[in-house]
């Protein structure tokens, strides 16, 4: 019963007005207020602070500091060799394989499109179709910057304004095509691995979704698809990025989906539905024996 309450309050609540709000807030120099808000959090969170560049709470004078805090350097080893991608973030893995035609499993008995995830670019659409999907959730206790798996050139990214549903297990479970109907902006990148898309999905409370390239990309709000395409390597404005270099953040917890092209790379097998993952450890190896 609590569980449909549940349910049925994320489909009544003013996600929007909320979203807005609460991000506002979390944006504020409120001395004793902010910290009092960040360590009621991290203790409620159970956050790991020893990881943090700066483990003290007084160093953060805003929430949205301390919540996109990056992490020492060096505490995240990162896969080496060319022909290995590294994970893009800290979380749990919610969902991962093939791509069963375009269709997208979002939990047990619960399918969405690559059609309605991509906003109906029939190109990508047809580009990862039949290829393999890596969906990882970051919790709000997690870190929550997003880094590159491999050595990537940044050629579309694309806005898809929606709704903010929360993306936590229960969600995902009983909100059909959640993630073709969130907030999402869609990076795709030229890589040695083929195509890749790098997806952040928006949710409840996430105040923000920034990429380093451009820096906030949902501030707006506008209710539109907004796309923007990029410059090939070594001209004015490109974006070339390595592995395991930070692309994007979340301003509270949210999602990542990774595409990958069929007959490209081949999943690290460790990996399966539950698993936690840490920025640059194995994510997947090419198929083929010399990958340069």
């Amino acid at each position: 019963m609590l569980e449909k309450i549940k349910i049925k309050l994320q489909y009544l609540l003013p996600k929007q007005g909320l979203t807005q709000l609460l991000g506002w807030l979390a944006d504020q120099r409120a001395a004793s207020f902010t910290q009092l808000m960040i360590k009621l959090f991290a203790k409620f969170y159970k956050v790991d602070m020893s990881e943090a560049k700066e483990n003290e709470f007084s160093a953060y004078s805003t929430f949205n500091e301390f919540f996109t805090r990056p992490l020492k350097e060096n505490i995240r080893p990162i896969v080496t060799d060319s022909n290995q991608l590294a994970l893009p973030a800290d979380g749990v893995i919610s969902q991962l394989g093939l791509i069963m035609n375009d269709q997208l499993l979002q939990a047990k008995g619960n399918y969405y499109s690559l059609e309605a995830l991509l906003a109906g670019h029939y190109i990508l659409v047809d580009q990862f179709r039949n290829g393999l999907i890596v969906t990882t959730y970051l919790s709000p206790r997690d870190y929550h910057r997003v880094h590159m798996p491999c050595d990537g050139l940044l050629t579309e990214m694309i806005y898809v304004p929606g709704d903010l549903f929360s993306v936590n297990q229960l969600t995902v479970t009983n909100v059909p095509n959640l993630f073709g109907r969130n907030e999402r902006i869609i990076c795709i990148f030229e890589t040695l691995f083929g195509t890749i898309a790098q997806i952040l999905i928006g949710a409840t409370i996430v105040g923000s979704i920034d990429t380093i390239w451009c820096g906030c990309v949902n501030n707006q709000r506008e209710g539109i698809i907004k796309r923007w395409t990029y410059p090939e390597k070594d001209k004015t404005g490109a974006v070339y990025l390595k592995k395991s270099k930070e692309m994007g953040k979340f301003k509270l917890g949210s999602t990542v989906i990774n595409l990958f092209e069929s007959n490209h790379i081949k999943l690290n097998s460790a990996l399966k539905q539950g698993s936690v993952t840490r920025v640059g450890e194995l994510l997947a190896e090419s198929i083929y024996l010399n990958y340069e």
